[in-house]
């Protein structure tokens, strides 16, 4: 197959024959939306670091969710802000907190969305580590104990998926058991598990206020150098009962995107964390790049390196936009 015998300019000359033969592919049913929710009623507060997306009362969060289940969406995934924190972060486990409202009303509204939430206590916790504090470092074992408390109590409130994203060893161990004891074995677990120590992370811990008051979260989040760690910690979360492995950030983890794919036979998210999305709109608001071009193809690469879920706040726009490739 050499030149001129072969030509692979004749496969690209039409948008059609692009279309024909093009090897990776998006549509809505790849995307889950984030959405962050607050106390109150009628809050919609824009997020400074995070152009275009707001904190949302549970009211304001169910039309969000509507909103994104109109556009092919099949999942949302809630972050909790809650109205007081403590050193444990109980109001995570509340029946009566933010996120266990917002999955009852948004599944009453739209039952057959797919729910998700996060389960982790830098948002709940007053000292922004996700868990318990002994003497300045993070218990581990007896942060699993609470993140058993708060997966049950997202059950109880109709979660389809909980995700626990503290990075703690044995985190879907706790999740899954405490929640096959309380008859929730329906209840799947999409596990953060190659996590990495990101600077990528800054918009978001201003839009849930869980930026660590001291130190940093390098003892339970993995290295930016490594990619055997993550194989490890993925097949050790689908050892103890994942239904979904997840890596975050995306974009410069693409590398182990396609690892973790290669290797392991599961579904595999990745998550197009904050920091990601705030490059992309503070470029293009700058003029420097065209926006809807670099999304497409931003989110197009995740998918190529092997994700078969893109948690992404870019989510609705990118459904609009494959709208209008059709």
């Amino acid at each position: 197959m050499n030149y001129p015998d072969y030509r692979p300019r004749r496969m690209r000359r039409t948008e059609n024959l692009r279309r024909m033969i093009r090897e990776t592919r998006l549509a809505p049913d790849d995307f889950v939306y984030p959405l962050f929710v607050v106390p109150g009623t009628g809050v919609q507060k824009p997020i400074s670091s995070l152009p275009g997306l707001f904190n949302f009362s549970v009211d304001k969060a169910v039309e969000e969710a509507s909103r994104a289940a109109d556009l092919g969406i099949p999942a949302v995934i809630l972050f909790g802000i809650p109205e007081h924190k403590d050193a444990v972060g109980s109001e995570a486990w509340k029946d009566s907190g933010v996120v266990q409202k917002a999955i009852r009303a948004i599944k009453k509204a739209r039952p057959q969305l797919i729910v998700m939430a996060d389960a982790c206590f830098c948002e709940y916790t007053d000292h922004g580590h996700c868990g318990v504090l002994h003497e300045g470092a993070l218990d581990n074992d007896a942060s699993l104990e609470n993140l058993a408390r708060a997966v049950v109590s997202y059950a109880k409130a109709g979660v389809d998926v909980v995700a626990p994203s503290g990075m703690l060893d044995g985190f879907v161990t706790a999740c899954r058991e405490s929640l096959d004891e309380q008859d929730f074995d329906q209840v799947a677990i999409m596990a953060y598990s190659a996590k990495y120590a990101s600077g990528y992370y800054g918009p978001f811990r201003e839009a849930v206020d869980s930026a660590p008051q001291e130190g940093d979260r390098r003892g339970h989040q993995m290295d930016p150098g490594n990619v055997a760690e993550a194989l490890r910690e993925c097949s050790m979360d689908v050892a103890e009962g994942a239904d979904i492995i997840m890596v975050k950030p995306a974009l410069a983890y693409l590398d182990v995107i396609r690892a973790v794919s290669d290797e392991i036979n599961m579904p595999v998210a990745a998550y197009n964390v904050s920091g990601e999305y705030a490059m992309i709109e503070a470029a293009a608001e700058r003029g420097w790049i065209d926006r809807d071009r670099v999304v497409m193809e931003t989110l197009l690469g995740i998918r190529r390196a092997g994700a078969d879920i893109i948690i992404s706040y870019h989510a609705p726009l990118a459904c609009k936009l494959l709208q209008k490739q059709r």
